[in-house]
């Protein structure tokens, strides 16, 4: 991206705890019009509560979260998806009783009176994922695990995001439906222009979908920069890659 791309999410000196255990130590990062950006770091780094900080589920103690130009750190959760970031959890937390459709209209539901926007999301969720569309009358709770990451993240597509937030998509997929999952979005990315902040235990997968990594470490950024510009990093290799890339 260059220096005078549009920062559509913009975090700085983020601080966040629980209860009085801090986890987040002054985060700064930023995510571009139309990038992908990929958090990667070992368990407890803070990659899940920077998300949830990023999007009202958690509020922070200190610093500022930008969201086209606006600050909403602070805010309710629903005030932040109101403003335009769509956070697609760990864990799917589809509605399971519930069909494919009606969980897609239930995920459009703070645009409900754009009918004609409506629409053209929903068919747009089913062109991302045909599996879908084959299983729209069927019940969420009975989709395979990939296929409840797909309607996770089409239900998410639904609010009309100009940010999209996901939590560890890939988490406890094959690795065929990792790649048909992180492939759609890239296509979201360069066909639709979406932003996406992208938290990934995959390092591998992440690496090759995403324009730029963050890695965090204890709750501070601890490097970033580029795919290509990490990967020969002996730290990244040995942490996260496993000690080679593109094997």
């Amino acid at each position: 991206m260059s220096a005078e791309a549009e920062r559509v999410l913009e975090v700085t000196a983020l601080h966040a705890a629980y209860d009085r255990l801090e986890v987040l130590h002054g985060i700064d990062l930023h995510v571009d019009k139309g990038e992908i950006l990929a958090l990667i770091g070992a368990n407890g780094a803070g990659k899940t509560t920077l998300l949830r900080a990023v999007s009202g589920l958690v509020r922070p103690t200190g610093g500022t979260v930008r969201l086209a130009g606006r600050d909403v750190a602070g805010l309710s959760a629903e005030r932040v998806a109101a403003a335009g970031l769509a956070h697609v959890p760990e864990g799917r937390l589809v509605f399971p009783g519930l069909s494919v459709d009606d969980n897609l209209v239930l995920g459009g539901w703070t645009q409900r009176k754009d009918r004609a926007g409506s629409a053209e999301r929903h068919a747009e969720a089913y062109a991302l994922f045909p599996r879908l569309a084959d299983r729209r009358r069927q019940a969420a709770g009975t989709l395979s695990g990939g296929e409840q990451q797909m309607l996770a993240i089409a239900r998410g597509l639904m609010a009309a995001p100009i940010v999209l937030v996901l939590d560890e998509p890939s988490l406890g997929l094959a690795p065929r439906v990792v790649a048909e999952i992180l492939g759609a979005l890239g296509r979201l990315r360069d066909e639709h222009g979406l932003t996406i902040l992208l938290v990934e235990q995959n390092a591998r997968a992440a690496f090759k979908v995403a324009d730029r990594v963050v890695v965090l470490d204890r709750g501070r950024v601890v490097m970033a920069g580029a795919p290509a510009d990490l990967v020969d990093d002996p730290r990244v290799q040995s942490a996260y890659l496993g000690g080679g890339y593109g094997e």
